[in-house]
């Protein structure tokens, strides 16, 4: 019997979308729930998944073509065997790791698999081949997820399930890491004379690119700057990390910091937290920020919603799981929607100084820089301290400078002081 493949139904703000990926091909066996194509638009990427066992049995939009909301894309073949062999129902134990974990111990290979008992000889586990390619994309022993399927096979449920329950134990929120010069999208250009290679750009980056010229262009745009010492919140982190962490499962980092301290000096200067729309100024009454994730498919800006209310432990647990699925395309439109003020933290690639672009509707975006230890003059002496630069670009139809200055001035003492952000100060 063959069934209709279709595009998921898109949000209103999403018209079309593009083919990413067919991950199976016409007579290909597939199992249900299997992943078999990705549609992309120009915010998130859509999966669309087998709905039985069966087979594909035509394909009717490639890879690169538009699609609409609804649209049928392929046709699938519901108890049909493909031609095709499904991957080996075994996966094999993976060798050692390299590298170490999270908390600095070495990778424990024997944790891949369980060992039988009586015979020493470690069983194997078994996984759906969606649940293997996403605990190989999230370094997942197999062997450490519990199967719920048939014959304890591991579905990709189980895999998911595995990863959300081990984000609240994780020992740091993630860094965002510079990526290699292998997984750049120029990457693979041959060597000689003078090549090159031409590359569509994806549906997420047009629509980053069309946000950024819009924003330069219909913006009074203007950055100030300041310098903050850190060693304060470094003495505040080192002190109080260990319990921290054995409280609440997770690692005290900086950007917790810095939002609730942005958290606080946006109530005290509302149009740094407002936005325009057309000629009216709309002032938010709660604080919701964005925190710049750089991601493969290219930056996005998950939304921390009332941060006021949010504790640092639930700040930094929120940013552990916006950062996880980010990196696994999972983050959903909802996630990226509103805000009222954007936080970006360039200084995990090693950036001194920049002048970060609005987020349209927003009216203003504090950049982060790398901490970098300089002489100051304190007390008419020469003091080698930690410094961070900071930046605000607002724009100045809604904001006057000396808003700007007295916000950015604002969370500067907050982070020297963190006392302040308690006595509200």
């Amino acid at each position: 019997m063959s069934t209709e493949i279709k595009a998921p139904v898109f949000p209103e703000s999403v018209a079309e979308g593009t083919v990413a990926t067919w991950h199976k091909k016409p007579g290909e066996a597939c199992s249900r729930d299997e992943l078999i194509v990705d549609i992309e638009t120009d915010k998130v990427v859509l999966e669309v998944v087998a709905p039985a066992d069966g087979v594909i049995e035509e394909i009717l939009k490639d890879e690169g073509d538009t699609v609409e909301s609804g649209e049928v894309v392929g046709k699938f073949k519901a108890g049909a065997k493909g031609e095709a062999a499904e991957a080996p129902a075994k996966q094999e134990a993976p060798a050692k790791q390299e590298g170490a974990k999270d908390d600095g111990e070495p990778a424990d290979a024997g944790s891949a698999a369980g060992t039988d008992s009586g015979s020493g000889v470690q069983s194997e586990a078994i996984l759906s081949p969606a649940a293997r390619k996403l605990a190989e994309e999230n370094s997942v022993e197999p062997g450490s997820v519990q199967g719920s399927g048939k014959d304890g096979r591991v579905t990709k449920e189980d895999v998911q399930a595995h990863i959300d329950g081990g984000q609240s134990r994780q020992a740091a929120a993630p860094q965002a890491e510079a990526p290699k010069p292998s997984d750049l999208p120029g990457a693979g250009v041959p060597a000689g004379e003078r090549a090159e290679k031409r590359v569509p750009m994806t549906r997420l980056r047009a629509s980053i690119a069309k946000r950024l010229v819009n924003a330069q262009q219909s913006a009074a745009m203007l950055t100030t700057f300041n310098e903050v010492n850190m060693k304060p919140l470094m003495d505040l982190r080192k002190q109080y990390k260990d319990g921290f962490e054995k409280r609440h499962g997770i690692k005290l980092g900086f950007m917790s910091l810095f939002v609730k301290a942005a958290t606080e000096a946006l109530k005290r200067f509302p149009a740094v937290n407002a936005s325009i729309d057309g000629n009216d100024m709309v002032y938010h009454g709660y604080q919701d920020i964005g925190v710049a994730v750089s991601s493969e498919r290219g930056l996005v800006v998950p939304v921390l919603r009332d941060t006021d209310a949010l504790g640092l432990a639930d700040i930094e647990k929120k940013i552990v799981e916006y950062g996880t699925k980010a990196k696994n395309g999972k983050l959903g439109i909802e996630e990226m929607t509103g805000g009222t003020f954007t936080i970006s933290n360039g200084g995990v690639f090693g950036s001194l100084l920049s002048t970060p672009i609005l987020n349209p509707p927003q009216t203003a975006i504090l950049g982060m820089h790398k901490i970098q230890e300089r002489p100051m003059a304190v007390d008419g002496q020469v003091v080698i301290l930690p410094m961070m630069y900071l930046a605000l670009s607002y724009d100045h139809r809604m904001i006057d400078g000396k808003e700007a200055v007295q916000f950015l001035v604002a969370i500067k003492e907050m982070v020297e002081d963190p006392a302040r952000i308690l006595l509200d100060v």
